[in-house]
């Protein structure tokens, strides 16, 4: 089996793209309750855009496309949470 074949990388690299726009974000005046939102919404078009250019995308339609995607952005949220958790940091609910 080879690795290049399975198009399963895409899938963490929609969660650091997102986990890095959440970042961003942070950095903005927007309230902090919308991260997880934004996170998924970016991640569904990050999916229905992988259909078009990776032939080999883990969604064979654009609706399973979209759900990766969402799963994959939120899944930069918990990301997150699970990194603040394990360090301490971030009393607050970011």
């Amino acid at each position: 089996m080879d690795i290049n074949n399975l198009g399963l990388v895409s899938i963490p690299a929609i969660t650091a793209i997102c986990l890095l726009a959440a970042q961003a974000i942070k950095a903005t005046a927007l309230d902090n309750k919308w991260l997880p939102v934004l996170c998924g919404a970016l991640g569904m078009a990050l999916g229905v855009v992988a259909t078009f250019i990776m032939p080999d995308y883990a969604g064979v339609d654009y609706m399973t496309a979209a759900a990766v995607g969402i799963v994959s952005g939120l899944a930069a949220t918990g990301v997150n949470q699970v990194y603040k958790q394990l360090t301490g940091g971030g009393k607050d609910a970011d």
